[in-house]
């Protein structure tokens, strides 16, 4: 029985032959869009997840920031007022412009590590990139 298949698939025209192809060619691109939109998906939703928690860290570390800066630079003022013997107002600005700074470098240095590490997540679907090269390989072996 197996001998009359084989027979049976042999015989078949070169057009018959060419529509099969081109059907298991379609349904090969389907099933790799498919394939390509899951892992797509999959990587956006981890990057996204990251980027809400950023926006959320950022807001939250602002708020605390901003209390414990007051208190720095009305104490750091304060300090400067009395050391300097100069006026409170002269020693509140130098202190907001010295607190400034540093809170400054500090929030550079969050933000370019957290844009590294955000540039470093791979997008690009890898698995389906190796997968069209095989269908490639596959559909040239067909037609060959």
């Amino acid at each position: 029985m197996a001998q009359a298949q084989q027979t049976a698939k042999d015989d078949r025209s070169l057009g018959e032959l060419f529509a099969e192809l081109a059907n298991e060619t379609g349904t090969l691109v389907r099933q790799e869009v498919a394939l390509a939109q899951t892992e797509i998906t999959r990587k956006a939703t981890r990057v996204g997840t990251q980027v809400g928690y950023l926006a959320v860290g950022g807001a939250i570390a602002l708020l605390a920031t901003l209390a414990l800066l007051a208190g720095i630079i009305m104490l750091l003022g304060q300090v400067i007022s009395n050391a300097a013997n100069v006026s409170q107002l002269t020693g509140a600005w130098i202190s907001a412009l010295i607190v400034g700074l540093v809170i400054g470098g500090i929030a550079y240095y969050l933000i370019t590590s957290a844009l590294k590490k955000l540039g470093e997540t791979d997008v690009t679907p890898r698995q389906t990139v190796e997968s069209l090269k095989e269908d490639a390989q596959w559909l040239k072996d067909q037609v060959s």
